[in-house]
């Protein structure tokens, strides 16, 4: 099997705005230029998995159900383009609430499924979220961590950049800058 390149996105902060737990599907709005993004992605052949953290259902600020209303009107969001996320991998736990898991990220848990169900080759791939805990597992796995500057971006921008992880703007600017490297 030949292995593929891989965009490994945050979800909220990334792709969409993040609103604070986000629940309800309604809220769900598009960061400008993160649909275009997943779309030449797709194009170019690459495979996208969301790995996102969601602590708000461990926390009792949503459910698993809100979760997956909240994920299909993303993926109705996106497919309104012909833009499609391939993968989502979520931890519902909080350290605080649920103890340790090898599902949080920065853990490898989900990216290391991902590679297993789609054949990814880490070394090609990206990782891309607007917080350190998106962009570490880079670090570990052999890929470029991208930092983006939306949602909490801005925050994480200088210690990103002393970490030795790539900043953008958006998800846009992150894509475009790797699809050209890679082509």
């Amino acid at each position: 099997m030949t292995l593929r390149p891989a965009a490994f996105l945050d979800r909220d902060g990334t792709i969409i705005h993040d609103t604070g737990f986000v629940r309800d599907p309604d809220h769900v709005s598009l960061i400008a230029g993160s649909r275009e993004a997943i779309h030449r992605l797709n194009d170019a052949g690459w495979i996208v998995v969301v790995v996102t953290n969601q602590s708000g259902i461990a926390r009792g600020l949503l459910t698993e159900q809100d979760y997956r209303a909240v994920a299909a009107r993303l993926d109705e969001l996106l497919a309104a383009r012909n833009a499609r996320i391939d993968g989502t991998w979520m931890c519902p736990h909080h350290p605080e609430v649920t103890g340790p898991c090898e599902c949080r990220k920065p853990g490898l848990k989900h990216y290391l499924a991902a590679a297993e169900r789609f054949g990814i080759d880490f070394t090609r791939s990206i990782f891309v979220g607007d917080r350190l805990s998106d962009v570490e597992p880079a670090t570990a796995l052999g890929g470029k961590g991208v930092l983006v500057l939306t949602g909490e971006g801005r925050l994480a921008k200088d210690a990103a950049e002393k970490a030795g992880f790539a900043t953008a703007r958006n998800l846009g600017e992150a894509v475009a800058g790797q699809l050209t490297i890679d082509n």
